[in-house]
């Protein structure tokens, strides 16, 4: 569904403030909710052009609905133009789930982040939030690893259930370092403001509760158990074989019985029952 033919080049606004702003969006209620950065109206193949590597679709579901081609041509002739390529979604009707749901399918295929908002303003923000932030560095976006004391221990100490920011400045006041804390009993932990039953379990089972639970020990101690069994078993079925006797030919010659007692142990005709079968042969 792309295409390069007849794309227009990225048009440089007449001040680096300024979002540039297709024709076909003239009328549109979006243009008043812009608000602290400039408008320009520019001969460009995305409805608003944010920066110089970014260009941004406005889709309303309302007219989607009506005319369900329209986006899919527009991504057409949008083709490989910017680097960052958006489509601006407004849930303007009800029932947006299955829209919503096919426009992103169409959007994954296409190299295209979908942006989903609710009101012309909220449109508008956005629009004047990606020209303000156009050379911003992502630091604001970026986790914060801070490797001070009191941060890490805020990191370790709220990773036990029901336990916040408040109660581990709590904790530290009191008691002073992570060891003090750790050897804290349950009832100097209850007495400390916002410390009730539960809170206090959870701390007291994070530093007493064995890593590896009674369940685990079980499977472990069988899983031993079945190798070493299994290792007893496999040495009593793996006993080396017994040496087989020497053969000796003359021996075995000397049991063979001789030509007379073949001939007096040979059957005779004439004493057997025989069954005579008469075959008409006619």
């Amino acid at each position: 569904m792309t295409s390069t033919t007849n794309t227009p080049p990225v048009v440089i606004p007449a001040s680096s403030n300024n979002i540039v702003i297709s024709p076909l969006q003239r009328g549109n209620p979006v243009l008043e909710c812009i608000r602290n950065v400039g408008k320009e109206f520019g001969d460009i193949v995305a409805d608003y052009q944010v920066g110089r590597t970014t260009g941004v679709l406005f889709l309303s579901l309302k007219y989607h609905r009506l005319h369900p081609e329209y986006i899919h041509t527009r991504i057409e002739k949008l083709g490989i133009s910017y680097n960052l390529r958006i489509l601006l979604i407004l849930c303007d009707i009800s029932e947006h789930r299955e829209p919503v749901r096919e426009l992103t399918k169409a959007c994954l295929i296409n190299n295209i982040t979908v942006m989903v908002a609710f009101s012309f303003d909220e449109v508008g923000q956005y629009l004047t939030t990606y020209k303000q932030f156009e050379f911003k560095p992502p630091d604001l976006i970026k986790e914060r690893t801070e490797k001070d004391y009191h941060s890490i221990l805020r990191t370790t100490l709220t990773t036990i259930s029901k336990v916040n920011k408040t109660d581990v400045e709590t904790l530290r006041t009191s008691f002073g370092s992570f060891a003090n804390i750790s050897r804290a009993t349950a009832d100097q932990l209850q007495n400390l403001p916002g410390f009730g039953q539960v809170k206090v379990k959870n701390i007291k089972n994070t530093f007493e509760k064995p890593f590896r639970n009674q369940a685990t020990s079980s499977l472990s101690l069988m899983g031993s158990q079945s190798k070493s069994s299994t290792m007893a078993t496999g040495s009593t079925e793996h006993r080396p074989r017994e040496v087989s006797p020497v053969w000796d030919i003359e021996s075995d010659k000397a049991d063979l019985p001789t030509e007379e007692e073949e001939l007096r142990l040979a059957p005779r005709h004439g004493s057997t029952d025989a069954f005579d079968i008469e075959l008409d042969l006619n």
